[in-house]
């Protein structure tokens, strides 16, 4: 599941590039580890798939130029036009797998979460692998280390799961520590396709229902699978614990495996912290960050220096356009400053300095009064849409690569250091023949520079 928006780790996440998308720790984004564990855990005897992916639409290119360059290839994206949560996101999944035959288990998990130890999980996956083969319902829970209000709990008697807990208060969270076979609901569960579609109907038959209605209206494009876009707005909106998983014990069989692999959601900044190398103060950094006299505090840089001084329990998130102080006990609250940027409009809430887009990505290094200035980098082979603009002149510099320039009805090659200029109104279509990325300096000027004054028309990749 690569859906979500984007809230809690601001501003390194935006709802153009949420969590999963993101770096981490060492090379891999979350979705390329995830799809890492599970190209692994398809291992002999398991008879694997290559991994169903479902994801919003606005991310299906983020989702695929990921996976292929991890050297990982999707077995299907399913893309939700909307988001409606996780029990109608399961659901898509269990009717391609059904589709593609038989009557297969799925290991259903986020693909936001990290995994220190690989072999564990691998070892708790595949017994609940074989559990789920006999029909049963098989939750992954991890035993809890302290007493967290974060996250969801589930009471188990031995394998069996007795029953869910909300997030709990300080005080509550801290009795379950003390009692004992309480533990933290992860997200991840296996069971059969057929099994959660049975649990579906049973519980929510309105849901499944309504999901049935948007699958029969899908549309397939290579390995994108579209729902029926008005059909699956019309689907109600649930998590699959609250549909299906809470209502099982002492209905359906649902048990339990422990996941004893340093597991965590990465929910917020100070679950970031937990996993990543501290000093001897607790201290820890990314990027170029210095930190003088300072105690459980992380400094995260992505663009510049940082330096912090005389600071504890903070959390310090800097990229190009924006940066996050806060309390690190209460960097759950972030997500209040993103619904607050949301309602004022902000584009910080959407979409970083440097936007990705399916043929490669822009940066918007510089902007004033009737200018902007863009560092453009496309894909060996790619083309932007052939467009025009009502509102505003381009310039564009070569700075590596060789670029074709398609204005008007004229056709030309553009080397290093060469440029051109696109008068208002103009169509134009800039394109990389060549088998290296291409870089470009573009130079804005008009009355009105928004992204929404372009016309597209002819594009490779189906937006208008």
């Amino acid at each position: 599941m690569a859906g979500g928006s984007g809230t809690r780790l601001w501003p390194l996440s935006r709802a153009g590039f949420p969590k999963q998308f993101l770096v981490l720790g060492g090379h891999d984004s979350l979705l390329q580890q995830t799809a890492r564990r599970l190209a692994a855990l398809a291992g002999p005897g398991l008879g694997g798939a290559p991994a169903l992916v479902v994801g919003n639409e606005e991310h299906r290119f983020l989702i695929l130029d990921q996976l292929r360059e991890a050297g990982l290839e999707p077995g299907t994206v399913l893309l939700e036009p909307a988001g409606r949560n996780t029990a109608p996101a399961v659901t898509l999944a269990a009717l391609q797998a059904l589709e593609q035959g038989g009557d297969p288990v799925l290991v259903v998990t986020p693909a936001d979460a990290s995994i220190a130890d690989e072999t564990a999980y691998r070892a708790a996956l595949q017994q609940a692998v074989r559990r789920a083969g006999d029909g049963e319902i098989v939750i992954l829970g991890i035993r809890p280390d302290r007493p967290e209000t974060g996250y969801g709990y589930i009471r188990a008697d031995g394998p069996r799961v007795t029953r869910f807990v909300e997030k709990p208060d300080a005080a509550t969270a801290q009795r379950y520590l003390l009692e004992g076979g309480y533990f933290w609901n992860a997200g991840i569960f296996v069971l059969r396709a057929s099994v959660w579609l049975q649990a579906l109907q049973r519980f929510r038959g309105d849901i499944a229902q309504a999901v049935h209605v948007a699958w029969g209206a899908r549309r397939a494009d290579a390995l994108f699978v579209r729902p029926g876009r008005d059909e699956f707005s019309a689907v109600p909106a649930e998590s699959v614990d609250y549909a299906v998983l809470e209502r099982c014990p002492g209905v359906l069989p649902i048990g339990m495996e422990i996941l004893d692999a340093g597991w965590n959601d990465l929910g917020a900044w100070d679950a970031v912290w937990q996993t990543l190398p501290r000093d001897a103060a607790g201290n820890a950094t990314v990027g170029d960050a210095v930190v003088e006299d300072c105690r459980n505090t992380l400094v995260h840089a992505s663009d510049r220096l940082v330096a912090a001084v005389g600071l504890e329990n903070v959390v310090v998130v800097e990229t190009p356009d924006a940066v996050l102080v806060s309390d690190l006990g209460r960097s759950q609250d972030v997500k209040r400053i993103v619904t607050r940027l949301g309602r004022e409009q902000r584009g910080e809430h959407t979409l970083h300095r440097k936007v990705h887009r399916p043929w490669g990505w822009y940066d918007s290094v510089d902007f004033g009064e009737r200018f902007q200035v863009k560092r453009i980098m496309v894909k060996p082979g790619a083309s932007l849409s052939l467009q025009m603009h009502h509102h505003r002149a381009e310039h564009w510099i070569v700075v590596s690569g060789t670029a074709e320039v398609t204005i008007g009805g004229r056709v030309s090659l553009l080397a290093e250091n060469q440029g051109t200029h696109i008068p208002v109104g103009e169509l134009h279509r800039l394109s990389n023949p060549g088998k290296v990325p291409l870089e470009i300096i573009e130079v804005q000027s008009g009355s009105y520079l928004g992204e929404d004054d372009i016309v597209r028309v002819e594009d490779s990749y189906g937006r208008v």
